[in-house]
């Protein structure tokens, strides 16, 4: 995951300082010293690393950091106010103009993911309540047409095309295209190259002054490190782009590139590609990203995942059936499906402040929700609602069904029970008598720690299916 390592790193600087009671300014220096070394080896460039370390060394120091009572704890604010600030404070947005269609032109070398992000982005702006175009510019890469028709019909986007003809004409028939047919934003998926060449800027200038976009978004590959900052350099320099969209962020990258492309360009990152599937895209949000990078989480663009891919119905028909501690093997299917769609355990974890850096050397394996998965469509549908009725025969009917061993079966069975025992404990005693959540109820829950959690057999934590931890070793 990107910023893994920076984040590790810079979480054994903070830990080292809030160790201290109270700071010396020679403990401010080493710190800075260790934090310098983590933003080189994560690929942030020279010269924004000694800047960035230049002005927190010099708030760490002031008199109201070393004496105050908790001086550690203020130097990480500080940071945390440096990294903001260094990726751009503000939430940047695609500028609609007030009158239709907003032309986007989306540009970059080939292979940083364009062609797939153009798709990504119009999905997104679909959600949103728009009517996005997609239109193939790029003429010369085998079935790059091709793919935008694939990603635009998965997309659920209208992908506009006239073949491997001048891509000024393309652009000036799907400029026309759109305003007939109401299309309030168009895309345009313009060609690459595998360097930055003279030919690929005057086509790129040839559109520009064509389709006057009201957006030049530059997609670069998180994974080139620090190339990516240059690539965005060069292409502001010779065509002047409005935003950054960075692909691959969820990769093995060190995510420097992110860290450097604002003061480099002076142009903000606005998307991030966090995976392959279409919906693994998001708006970028500094605070956010600095959050993640500090290890304090990322609850918000959790709270939206949710938002966006959970059934509200489903899940407050699950949590009454929780309540009344009738929840069966369905609900958990359910419950296993609704989590899939909002991406890799991996992610979801990494967003839980201070969950992440526990759970990082711990194998959080997706296959399992397949095998779960596999196991329950194996049953009956009274199986599925009494599991208690589940005999040796059965378990083995339903091992050889889903392709799995009986004691994958018995150890799902095991774990269903313990995990309807703490249901059952919570509750009747979850809710108070004003319909809020008890005190009582808040205790116990508070009570857990993830040690308890991943101390229980299986290692299974309330609200996720059972299996997916590993026990604690």
């Amino acid at each position: 995951m990107a910023f893994e390592g920076l984040s590790d790193k810079l979480g054994r600087v903070f830990r080292k300082l809030k160790s201290h009671g109270k700071l010396t300014e020679a403990d401010v220096k080493e710190a800075m010293r260790e934090v310098r070394m983590a933003l080189l080896e994560a690929d942030v460039s020279y010269k924004v690393t000694k800047d960035f370390v230049a002005k927190v060394s010099e708030r760490a120091v002031g008199e109201e950091v070393l004496t105050s009572l908790t001086p550690g704890q203020q130097v990480i604010k500080i940071v945390n106010e440096e990294l903001c600030a260094l990726m751009g404070n503000d939430h940047a947005r695609i500028k609609f103009p007030s009158k239709p269609p907003c032309v986007i032109m989306m540009c970059g070398l080939q292979g940083s993911g364009k062609t797939t992000h153009a798709a990504k982005l119009a999905k997104l702006l679909k959600k949103e309540g728009h009517y996005p175009l997609l239109v193939a510019c790029d003429i010369y890469r085998p079935a790059a047409i091709n793919q935008l028709q694939v990603v635009g019909e998965r997309a659920g986007v209208k992908v506009f095309e006239m073949g491997q003809i001048s891509p000024m004409i393309i652009a000036k028939e799907a400029m026309k295209y759109g305003k007939d047919h109401g299309n309030d934003v168009i895309i345009l998926d313009t060609a690459g190259r595998l360097h930055i060449d003279e030919a690929l800027m005057d086509e790129l200038k040839e559109l520009k002054k064509l389709t006057n976009p009201n957006e030049i978004m530059l997609v670069v590959d998180a994974m080139t490190g620090q190339d990516a900052v240059n690539v965005a350099k060069a292409f502001d320099d010779a065509l002047g782009i409005d935003s950054v969209l960075m692909s691959k962020l969820d990769s093995d990258t060190r995510g420097g590139a992110a860290l450097s492309v604002l003061a480099v360009t002076g142009k903000p990152i606005k998307y991030v590609g966090m995976g392959e599937k279409l919906d693994d895209f998001e708006q970028f949000h500094p605070e956010r990203m600095a959050s993640r990078i500090l290890g304090m989480g990322d609850v918000l663009t959790l709270i939206e995942k949710a938002e966006n891919t959970v059934d509200v119905n489903e899940a407050e028909r699950l949590a009454k059936r929780m309540e009344q501690n009738q929840f069966d093997m369905n609900d958990l299917l359910g419950q296993l499906q609704q989590i899939k769609k909002m991406g890799s355990l991996q992610s979801i974890i990494g967003m839980l402040p201070g969950v992440g850096s526990k759970l990082k050397d711990v194998d959080l394996d997706d296959k399992q929700f397949t095998r779960i998965e596999a196991i329950i469509t194996s049953m009956t549908t009274a199986e599925r609602k009494k599991p208690s009725i589940i005999n040796p025969s059965r378990k083995k009917r339903i091992a050889a069904g889903s392709g799995n061993k009986v004691e994958d079966v018995n150890r799902l069975l095991k774990q269903f029970d313990q995990m309807q025992k703490m249901m059952k404990k919570l509750g009747g005693n979850v809710k108070g008598k004003n319909g809020k959540v008890s005190r009582r109820a808040m205790k116990r829950l508070a009570g857990m720690n993830m040690d308890d959690l991943q101390g229980m057999q299986g290692g299974n934590i309330p609200g996720l299916p059972p299996g997916v931890f590993p026990p604690k070793k």
